[in-house]
């Protein structure tokens, strides 16, 4: 057996997942909404899937998706895409992300990642050879400084994995961090894998900026998407990898050996989806806005402390600042057997020097499920004194 593989803990989300299974408690962990998504998107896959192709659709995905991915970016980010040489359609962003690493990434490379991360990246990483080097955010600013990046970097740098906004942190990085890393990504010759599937989902007026645009990024970054997230379809694994026609050229190789293709029907409803007015977009961001205040509301006058959420999913929970002593491990375990919510400890995305005092939960639900959770986690303030 692979020892990377062989070797890899349990999941801390299949970890959770059990323990809300076995107890009954309300899972605020994983990061999939339970309403919300888009009837019309729905109603076009079905037509796709009955009346359109069902066959190997194009290995870098069907024209009519390139083509609105393009015309989404143009409209939304300012971003001027060849459809036809620089997007290729994969099945979900982590096999976006699977093809990028695979094809980019040679053995000996030092390959930058900013922790807390998804906790995809580092094993993909490992299995192509790379050489992780890793710059720690620590709360509740999780800001990325000039330091940090000066001592990460060295002449052996050739990629960097930014995710942007920043699950868990629910953090976006600002215009002036993303101008400090693209000027170090030029200095160094290297690559950015930017991972900015929450694109979409930033609230109180804040606008996604893509560090494809800073000066001397166009050529330099691999831009990954995700139509799940856009539409509230997590299920539905269509992503996509957007770069300049050299890079595109091997993402696309390494992706025909991974999955190939995604199917036809869902890549069609995607690029009708895309192609929605901005009034889906606004609303959609709203929708999951009130969702967060109303969690953030409960939670806080409950007497837990919350940190800011500028997007995804998620909001956390500042255990010391909520006067909690316990890590965030142990909280989470004694939460879920005891208080009956499950949360997620950021700790987990942290390969090394974790954080180890903030939690994470998602408000991607239901009013009814938030305000269930609320009245338990009332029930285990009192519980955790």
């Amino acid at each position: 057996m692979n020892p990377l593989y062989a070797n890899l803990p349990t999941t801390i989300f299949e970890k959770m997942s059990l323990l809300a299974r076995e107890t009954g408690a309300i899972n605020l962990g994983q990061g999939f909404p339970d309403a919300g998504w888009p009837r019309d998107v729905l109603e076009a896959a079905a037509r796709a899937l009955t009346e359109g192709y069902n066959q190997y659709p194009p290995m870098l995905g069907i024209p009519e998706l390139r083509q609105a991915i393009a015309d989404h970016y143009r409209r939304h980010q300012a971003i001027d895409l060849d459809w036809q040489t620089e997007i290729t359609v994969t099945s979900g962003a982590t096999e976006a992300l699977a093809a990028s690493i695979l094809a980019l990434v040679s053995p000996g490379d030092e390959v930058l990642m900013i922790q807390p991360m998804y906790d995809a990246y580092l094993p993909m990483v490992k299995q192509a050879g790379g050489v992780p080097k890793l710059i720690r955010l620590e709360p509740p600013e999780w800001r990325l400084t000039e330091t940090a990046l000066a001592e990460a970097f060295t002449p052996r740098t050739r990629i960097v994995l930014l995710n942007n906004p920043l699950n868990p942190t629910a953090t976006m990085f600002s215009d002036e961090e993303l101008a400090l890393l693209a000027r170090f990504v030029v200095a160094h010759d290297a690559v950015v894998i930017s991972d900015e599937v929450w694109e979409h989902v930033v609230f109180d007026g804040r606008a996604h900026s893509p560090i494809m645009a800073q000066p001397g990024m166009r050529e330099r970054t691999v831009k990954i998407g995700s139509g799940g997230k856009i539409f509230s379809l997590t299920g539905w694994k269509v992503g996509w990898m957007c770069a300049a026609p050299r890079l595109n050229q091997v993402l696309a190789r390494a992706h025909q050996f991974l999955t190939f293709t995604t199917p036809p029907n869902l890549q069609a409803a995607i690029a009708y989806g895309l192609g929605k007015t901005d009034d889906y977009f606004t609303t959609m961001r709203a929708d999951f806005a009130r969702s967060r205040d109303r969690l953030a509301s409960g939670l806080e006058t409950a007497g837990w402390k919350t940190l800011p959420s500028a997007g995804t999913y998620f909001l956390s929970v500042d255990l010391a600042a909520s006067g909690i002593a316990l890590d965030d491990v142990a909280f989470c375990d004694r939460l879920a057997r005891e208080g009956d919510v499950v949360a997620i400890p950021v700790s987990a995305f942290y390969a090394e020097a974790p954080v180890t005092s903030v939690v994470r939960f998602c408000f991607a639900k239901t009013d009814a499920t938030i305000d269930a959770a609320l009245e338990r986690m009332a029930k285990a303030r009192k519980l955790f004194g």
